[in-house]
């Protein structure tokens, strides 16, 4: 058992510092993103355990392009061994292919998976519904504290900014959109009509709604391991057939497309499924890979997976790209804005308790000439004592909010001065 875990986070430890570790596509493929990939459930167990120690300020987000664990440790091997013992990763592979950031370059590095500057499909803004998700779990588990929630509202709204007021992420271009633009382009020589979608993640489900209205000739089918979800689903979207998962071998013969989006840790779609010479295109959305690679060595097979679909390089991302800077504008007010609130929220105590020394000085002082001094005007010595506290404290403020200052260093010098701040 880590330290992280025997020692409470809530302590607010002196050696605490704010991490965001992980492993995401610009250094991990999809099949090795896939071993450190965290099921939902264990994501819960994960954050259970947390939780259970009493630990605050933690959450955990896994999407196909990235599994990260954002929070407080004392070091962040505390937090890679979380991640490592809940998934199929070992400590020593993340060491090769991991993004560690700490501090400043944590939060920067969370408003920028926000606003979609770290998608692997640039300005993809599909990653904020799954932060919010990721981040409400954590809540209601308890593992959250101000630090995060304050963060986390900032990012936010960082991110509807840069959706509203610049062109990041212009156009339909996503990972769901990517793979009916592949289906489209292969279809140029070959009429792919019949599609069929296994699995009703949100993935699937944004893939469903896209193919209806971006391919409204084809006829899509649509399986799922849970068979009412699919038939709510269906309901909604009347011109998706729904079949039985027991169908599935038959559908697939049936199929010119076939689109996995199963979320399983083991692969769901394997050569059981399919005959060896079945004329298929494959697009595996999910994260691990849902489907069995070994299909790749049927002739007629094309199997194509998240990393593949990504690599989208049309005039929509090069029209994004120019404005990248327009989103870092936006991020360094929202950034400059939380360490304003994170200044605020660190001098107060440091500020009140100084306040309360000064006052107690002023009311002995005052105590002491009411009995020394004949007709001594207390009111109006109150009144020019408080105005001398006050100003004694905005300077205080001013020092310590200047750039280049220790405030840990200044409370220390105040707490020799006055005893007690």
């Amino acid at each position: 058992m880590t330290r992280f875990l025997e020692r409470s986070l809530s302590e607010n430890q002196l050696h605490t510092y704010f991490y965001n570790i992980g492993v995401s596509y610009k250094k991990a493929d999809a099949h090795t993103r896939g071993k450190y990939s965290l099921t939902k459930e264990n994501q819960r167990l994960l954050l259970l355990e947390v939780a259970k120690k009493g630990c605050e300020g933690l959450f955990v987000l896994s999407t196909c392009n990235r599994t990260e664990i954002t929070g407080f440790a004392e070091h962040p091997f505390q937090l890679i061994e979380l991640l490592c013992k809940y998934s199929e990763g070992s400590v020593e592979e993340f060491a090769q292919i991991s993004n560690i950031y700490k501090g400043k370059d944590a939060v920067n590095q969370l408003f920028r998976i926000g606003t979609g500057l770290e998608s692997q499909i640039l300005g993809d803004y599909e990653i904020v519904g799954q932060m919010k998700l990721a981040f409400k779990q954590a809540k209601k588990l308890g593992v959250t504290n101000a630090y995060l929630e304050r963060l986390m509202n900032l990012v936010l709204q960082a991110s509807k900014k840069v959706k509203n007021q610049t062109q990041l992420s212009s156009g339909t271009t996503s990972v769901s959109y990517a793979a009916i633009q592949y289906i489209i382009d292969a279809g140029k020589n070959k009429k792919h009509k019949n599609i069929l979608v296994f699995g009703l993640g949100k993935m699937g489900k944004y893939t469903c709604k896209n193919l209806n209205q971006y391919i409204p000739s084809s006829s899509v089918t649509l399986i799922n391991r849970t068979a009412s979800k699919a038939t709510e689903f269906v309901q909604n979207h009347p011109l998706i057939r729904q079949a039985k998962i027991e169908d599935l071998s038959s559908e697939i013969e049936q199929a010119d497309v076939l689109i996995v989006s199963t979320g399983s840790d083991k692969p769901t779609v394997t050569k059981e499924h399919i005959s060896k010479e079945k004329e298929l295109l494959i697009l595996d959305l999910s994260m691990p890979e849902n489907v069995d690679t070994l299909l790749e060595k049927y002739p007629n097979i094309t199997l194509v997976n998240i990393d593949k679909l990504s690599r989208v390089t049309d005039e929509t991302l090069a029209l994004r790209k120019k404005e990248i800077p327009l989103a870092e504008k936006v991020i360094e007010a929202h950034k400059e804005e939380f360490n304003e609130w994170l200044n605020h929220r660190r001098l107060t105590p440091a500020i009140n308790a100084l306040k309360e020394s000064l006052e107690a000085i002023q009311k002995d002082e005052l105590s002491y000439h009411r009995k020394k001094i004949s007709n001594f005007n207390e009111e109006q010595a109150a009144i020019i004592t408080n105005r001398f506290i006050q100003k004694i404290t905005t300077q205080f403020v001013k020092h310590l909010k200047d750039g280049e200052t220790s405030v840990s260093e200044s409370i220390e010098v105040m707490t020799k001065v006055f005893g007690k701040v």
